[in-house]
């Protein structure tokens, strides 16, 4: 595997010194910081499906990058950040956001990360 490809699944990577991290009883810092990473890769880097409505009612295929983003179609990356603020029905949002597994699985390691973040902040203060 070349560096570009190595390059654009970091965040896999990062998921995993996560789960490291947790399991070994890193630093808080260290957790929140691994954490607000694999966030921001699921959310914006991570390699799916644009997964914008077409005019024909189909939902777009081409390459997007992280799950709140669209193609490079100006309309699709529009479309998916106010389908995000302004849903009108839940099954429009979820077939848009999370075509695929690829996808629902990138959702699922941005709130896994996101609730990591969190307990990374909550716990010291309450154990404190």
């Amino acid at each position: 595997m070349s560096m570009r490809g190595i390059w654009t699944y970091w965040g896999y990577l990062a998921a995993a010194a996560l789960i490291l991290a947790w399991g070994s009883g890193a630093a808080s810092a260290v957790i929140v910081v691994l954490s607000l990473a694999v966030v921001a890769y699921a959310t914006f880097q991570v390699p799916v499906w644009c997964g914008a409505v077409n005019r024909n009612g189909t939902y777009c295929r081409r390459n997007a990058s992280g799950i709140l983003m669209g193609c490079a179609y100006r309309q699709h990356r529009w479309q998916k950040m106010k389908l995000i603020v302004l849903r009108s029905k839940a099954g429009d949002f979820s077939r848009a956001i999370f075509p695929t597994a690829k996808e629902k699985f990138a959702a699922f390691i941005a709130v896994g990360g996101l609730a990591s973040a969190m307990a990374a902040v909550v716990v010291p203060v309450l154990t404190n």
